[in-house]
């Protein structure tokens, strides 16, 4: 396949490395440090990200504990994970914070799996819009007499192997994620 194949499989699986990410952050009752992963901390007047301003630990499946590597900093700590507005309070006794996570109603469960599923589409959405694209490209290869019709119809075929193969991903990833909100 052409030069243009590996940006597309590499936009793919930056795709679906996104989806992962956005996903970490959809809160189930179990405690995962991910979803601390998008906090960024007030350091002396820049804005850094929590997880280098302390260590985060799971003592407990309901627990996550953040402790501040400068004991200084566990009021703005504090501050930005309730600005974050994660759903949790958080508790501290001077060195450490703690945020004990609360047991999902079915509602919220129900809420959060609405949310993975949406988060699923779309990247499905934008996978689907990269497989145009490549295959718009491949077409006007074709017509401009780069690639043969043959290697036309090999090259769209491979474009869909890797299409089908991402969207099954996807599913995997989001029924994973359905498995994790619903479990208690």
């Amino acid at each position: 396949m052409s030069h243009s194949h590996k940006s597309f499989e590499d936009r793919i699986s930056s795709s679906i490395s996104v989806l992962k990410e956005d996903l970490a952050t959809v809160r189930a009752g179990r405690a995962n440090p991910a979803i601390l992963d998008k906090i960024t901390v007030d350091y002396y007047g820049s804005p850094t990200p929590l997880k280098s301003l302390s260590n985060i630990s799971v003592p407990d499946p309901r627990t996550l504990m953040i402790t501040p590597f400068d004991p200084k900093t566990i009021g703005d700590i504090e501050k930005a994970i309730n600005v974050a507005d994660i759903g949790i309070n958080p508790t501290n006794d001077g060195k450490v914070i703690r945020l004990a996570i609360p047991q999902l109603t079915e509602e919220r469960r129900k809420e959060l799996t609405k949310t993975a599923k949406k988060m699923g589409e779309d990247a499905k959405v934008a996978i689907r819009n990269l497989r145009r694209e490549a295959n718009d490209n491949l077409k006007k290869q074709e017509k401009n007499g780069e690639i043969s019709e043959d290697q036309l119809k090999g090259d769209l075929d491979k474009v869909q192997k890797v299409i089908d193969k991402a969207i099954k991903d996807i599913d995997d990833i989001i029924s994973a994620k359905e498995k994790e909100i619903m479990e208690v």
